[in-house]
């Protein structure tokens, strides 16, 4: 995988964003792996797993304690 983990920001950090400005974390690309969590397919990119991500909802239900 590529090294995603560079100490430079710049603005294509913010493109990178699958909804820049939103509340997701999750990034823009072909979503093709499932979520660590709720194994649902396709909620992932490269990118999210690179970082150790989960699907928005999942996100969304730990942050609420469900």
């Amino acid at each position: 995988m590529d090294d995603y983990c560079g100490d430079d920001y710049d603005v294509q950090n913010e493109l990178d964003f699958a909804d820049p400005g939103g509340r997701s974390a999750l990034r823009a690309g072909n979503r093709i792996y499932p979520c660590p969590t709720c194994e649902r397919p396709n909620q992932l990119t490269a990118h999210d797993v690179f970082l150790g991500y989960q699907c928005d909802q999942c996100a969304d239900e730990l942050e609420r304690g469900y």
